[in-house]
């Protein structure tokens, strides 16, 4: 089992939770689908490079979520697009991830 996590930026908003609060009913449902696929362990349809995945969807527009694997069990949620804005959601996604190392280095570890 792998857990789901949304990447929370410092004004308490999610990227990925945006973009998926957007889309349709259909696509959500699709989205949905593959995310409790990833839950499963299914990681089949990701793509790696430069240390981002890019989730790919195969239905409609050809939606992606873009994430990173923390550990095993663990993967974290950076944003979602299609195939039309890939170029610019990727960037988003490797800005949004040097933040989230960044703030990872700075934070006290929980006791």
């Amino acid at each position: 089992m792998i857990t789901l996590e949304e990447y929370v930026q410092d004004n308490e908003t999610s990227p990925f939770g945006r973009w998926f609060s957007n889309l349709n009913a259909q696509a959500a449902l699709k989205v949905s689908t593959a995310l409790l696929r990833l839950e499963l362990g299914n990681t089949s349809n990701i793509k790696w490079f430069d240390g981002l995945g890019e989730y790919r969807i195969n239905w409609g527009p050809g939606y992606r979520v873009y994430l990173v694997q923390e550990g095993k069990h663990l993967i974290i949620l950076f944003g979602g697009g299609d195939k039309s804005t890939q170029k610019t959601d990727i960037k988003q996604a490797k800005a949004l991830i040097a933040e989230f190392r960044s703030r990872k280095k700075t934070e006290r570890p929980r006791r």
